[in-house]
């Protein structure tokens, strides 16, 4: 997907393209898996309703609304809490010129207490008007390692939306939640976790097709 950083006022002075605001928010833990893997960071993103991941946010309109007002109301509409966004929060800008309209989007980052975390993680299902249908739920992002490739390599292997997967990776190494050599490894895993997933569903698809011939 074609794509190029801008500033955020170069971008608010572009016509004719439509402007997505979107936002991770993480905080530290010192919660343990298994006993035995510290989880260090808690980043939250969701699952969109095409199936593809992505960060809680959605269009706005700056002629409406101002950029950080817009990402509060799509968060509120998402995920059932309202949080208040600033100038501060904001990370990069991006201009995705491969869409149709061209879609600006721009990234915020804002660190909260664990509790704030888990709050939103219960409110979503219970107050957000768009749980079950633009938003299937709120995940977790894994940002450690495992024997077999699960964890951050596994996940990174899912696919995302938009330019979401190269936002988080930017925002891992900016805000120093996973070492640059460890992102790199995750990386490289995930290619391999890949090519497995890829293997499973020719298999899976010759079954089908298998089991549609025998019915026929």
């Amino acid at each position: 997907m074609a794509s190029g950083q801008l500033s955020r006022a170069e971008a608010l002075t572009r016509e004719g393209v439509r402007h997505a605001c979107h936002v991770m928010l993480y905080c530290d833990t010192r919660a343990m898996l298994f006993e035995g893997t510290p989880i260090r960071h808690i980043v939250l993103m969701q699952m969109r309703f095409d199936g593809l991941l992505g960060f809680p946010g959605g269009l706005v309109d700056p002629l409406e609304e101002s950029l950080e007002a817009g990402l509060s109301r799509e968060l509120m509409e998402e995920t059932g809490v309202a949080l208040a966004f600033s100038k501060e929060d904001h990370m990069a800008t991006t201009s995705l010129s491969s869409s149709t309209p061209p879609l600006i989007t721009h990234f915020y980052v804002k660190k909260m207490e664990e509790d704030q975390i888990r709050a939103m993680e219960i409110a979503g299902p219970s107050t957000a008007i768009d749980h079950g249908l633009e938003v299937l739920g709120v995940v977790r992002v894994p940002l450690y390692f495992m024997r077999d490739g699960g964890g951050l390599p596994s996940f990174l292997s899912h696919g995302f939306a938009g330019n979401a997967r190269a936002q988080l990776l930017d925002a891992l190494t900016r805000f120093h939640l996973v070492a640059p050599d460890d992102l790199r490894r995750a990386l490289a895993l995930s290619t391999q976790v890949h090519a497995r997933t890829a293997a499973d569903l020719r298999d899976a698809l010759a079954l089908a097709e298998d089991s549609q011939q025998s019915s026929s």
